[in-house]
């Protein structure tokens, strides 16, 4: 396979630092080196400076964060995504905002191969080159998990060694790490005995239950068309507010999951996660659909939720099917807007009330005092013709 540039996803870490001295030595191509910040809280100085004395001709950062929240993590808030009812999807919905501008960067400066340094057994792979296909079918993969022969951490620390090539991590580093401002998911190594319980130590954005505070605490989030717009009354930015939600939340133990999900390419996997933001705006934002759509739509959006889910899980982000669910979900979402009030209290995220200005909810038919509107003489009828079938079926059996 003959390649003269490739744009490398970049984070300077073990796989990829080595990933970009084997492009070099394996191709004799240029390779242009490409960070995505997605709010993952690294530190970026220097990262540049390494890419490029690893053997990159230019290195580009971009910072896609609030990309990243707007368009991605919010539509799947929207979308009331959670694979497998558990996963919110963190690492998953990361990577199409990350393999989209690593497409433009590859179109713009003249690049005819794309490469990542997902594994060839999980589904980061998948993601990743279903996003390549589908925004630049002309430009070449490579996936050097899947070709090359150094398929061990031990060997990926002694090709750095041979190379002089510095790399973040120790080889007795007990579990692999994501960070967005999403979430952290943990993964691999002592994890992956699935009866294994995880240190402590090993949380970095959630507080334990007992340690979190002796009182609970209250919070109001507010929704704009299902966007999350607001905490406790003051207008907040996307990016704000995810920070915000995440210190509020991760101080009140809210939002871990350890979890054995089943990968794409058929593997059961076990995953540790924090997401304190999203796992409160997941509640908050159902619970005010439940006052603001109605019955029909709510029931059928809840039944496609699971769908929008594995979509995302598999990479299928950049699809027609994905585009034709989206102007469902967003025209579901034109009256889901008000207030959710959360009590938060010791890991648990408790919904305590809810508002909007276009409510379905009406006091006088839900009443169980006389209503105008409801008379309840009539359920005589409806039940009946409800059961028909039913009663029938009975008869005929007797």
């Amino acid at each position: 396979m003959k390649v003269k540039k490739v744009v490398l996803a970049y984070s300077g870490g073990l796989d990829t630092s080595i990933i970009l001295k084997w492009l070099v030595e394996t191709y004799g191509c240029e390779v242009i080196a490409f960070a995505a910040d997605v709010g993952q809280e690294e530190e970026l100085n220097g990262l540049e400076e390494k890419a490029l004395k690893t053997g990159a001709s230019k290195c580009f950062i971009e910072d896609l964060t609030e990309d990243f929240v707007k368009n991605y993590v919010f539509q799947s808030i929207k979308a009331n995504a959670i694979y497998e009812d558990r996963y919110l999807l963190g690492t998953s919905i990361a990577r199409p905002v990350i393999a989209k501008k690593q497409v433009e960067i590859a179109l713009r400066e003249g690049a005819d191969a794309l490469c990542h340094g997902a594994t060839g057994k999980g589904n980061d792979q998948v993601r990743f080159e279903m996003a390549f296909m589908t925004l630049a079918p002309q430009l070449t993969i490579i996936a050097p998990w899947r070709i090359w022969e150094l398929d061990s951490r031990s060997k990926l620390f002694d090709y750095a060694q041979k190379h002089n090539i510095p790399v973040p991590v120790s080889r007795d580093k007990p579990y692999s790490m994501d960070r967005n401002i999403l979430h952290i998911s943990y993964e691999g190594g002592i994890l992956e005995d699935p009866y294994y319980e995880p240190d402590e130590d090993m949380f970095i954005l959630t507080k334990s239950p007992e340690k979190a505070p002796d009182k609970p605490v209250y919070i109001e989030i507010d929704f704009d068309r299902g966007t999350p717009s607001g905490i406790n009354g003051a207008k907040t930015g996307p990016v704000e507010l995810m920070k915000k939600l995440n210190k509020i939340a991760g101080d009140n133990g809210i939002g871990r999951v350890d979890i054995v999900e089943n990968r794409l390419v058929g593997i059961k996997s076990r995953g540790v996660y924090e997401t304190p933001a999203g796992t409160m705006l997941h509640i908050a934002h159902r619970d005010l659909e439940s006052i603001t759509l109605d019955r029909e739509s709510q029931h059928l959006k809840d039944r496609l939720a699971g769908e929008y889910a594995a979509l995302i899980y598999n990479g299928q982000w950049f699809t027609r099917k994905k585009e034709s669910l989206d102007a469902f979900i967003n025209k579901t979402q034109e009256n889901v807007t008000g207030t959710v009030k959360l009590k938060l209290y010791k890991g648990n995220c408790i919904v305590v009330g809810r508002k909007s200005p276009v409510t379905l909810y009406n006091t006088d038919i839900a009443t169980f005092d006389a209503s105008e509107l409801y008379d309840q003489k009539d359920a005589t009828g409806f039940i009946k013709i409800f059961g028909l079938p039913s009663k029938v079926e009975a008869l005929l059996k007797k």
